[in-house]
């Protein structure tokens, strides 16, 4: 593990984004995270200086503690979007900071953990999301190129195949843009970028995978009802976006309940 955290490291100073604050770790809990990140001072706000969100990084600091988090504006609905790939148009495109706070809200009611704290502020008059900026990561897509294996394959398997539920159930069709899962020396995986998620498509993005499914997320995902999801994302997410997200939740649980009597249980689910 030393020496995956010595790549890393060497990965990041490469790319010039090594975090100089301290890691998410200096945190107790996501309450400890949130309430930081609403009340912390602004030190400084820069340019990400990537992505097409003209998102910002944001320097905190609560006297005790300095950390980073990535803040979002953006709040774009086009009723017909037309993309440069020549592909079909989109209707009802939305790109919001809303979708940022929602995704964390829904991982947290579904059990997920997987989407870093992110919280609603206002900075400077201007209201977006703060996502709490995961130091000492490397990408998915950085973690292929340089060919380094998780040292637990088990464990690495079974939070790929939560997190492509978690695609799946918010309609995030960035869910080929391996920049937007982040990987910390301990090989946890976080979810970060779903501005571009919650479309209101009830059909769910490569509904073949995955093959196995958490009995702890699938749970999560039965709970879920439009009381709660009103309650919890109502601030953020339209009625037709939840009834949208619920709908697709029935396909996810009928497809692993279909693979269960294909296959039995112990072949399908795992904790």
């Amino acid at each position: 593990m030393k020496h995956l955290c010595l790549l890393i490291a060497s990965l990041f100073l490469a790319s010039g984004l090594v975090a100089e604050p301290e890691p998410p770790g200096s945190f107790s809990s996501r309450e400890d995270a949130e309430h930081f990140l609403r009340t912390a001072e602004v030190v400084s706000i820069k340019p990400l200086g990537r992505g097409v969100t003209l998102s910002h990084v944001v320097t905190l600091t609560d006297g005790e503690r300095t950390a980073r988090a990535v803040r979002k504006t953006i709040d774009e609905y086009i009723p017909v979007k037309r993309f440069n790939d020549g592909g079909p148009p989109e209707l009802g495109f939305r790109d919001s900071y809303k979708s940022e706070i929602a995704a964390y809200e829904l991982d947290r009611l579904i059990g997920l953990d997987q989407v870093p704290p992110t919280v609603e502020r206002k900075i400077r008059g201007e209201t977006g999301s703060l996502q709490l900026w995961m130091d000492d990561c490397i990408t998915e897509g950085e973690r292929r190129r340089e060919g380094v294996e998780p040292p637990d394959a088990g464990r690495w398997n079974q939070q790929m195949r939560r997190v492509k539920v978690f695609f799946q159930l918010i309609q995030d069709v960035d869910y080929v843009n391996l920049s937007n899962l982040l990987i910390d020396p301990e090989f946890k995986v976080y979810k970060i970028d779903s501005s571009r998620a919650f479309r209101t498509q009830t059909s769910i993005l490569d509904p073949e995978k995955p093959s196995r499914y958490s009995r702890e997320l699938l749970a999560g995902l039965k709970s879920l009802d439009e009381p709660t999801l009103k309650k919890q994302l109502g601030k953020w997410l339209s009625k037709v976006q939840r009834t949208k997200l619920l709908q697709r939740r029935n396909l996810i649980i009928q497809r692993a309940e279909r693979l269960i009597a294909e296959r039995g249980e112990e072949s399908v689910l795992y904790p």
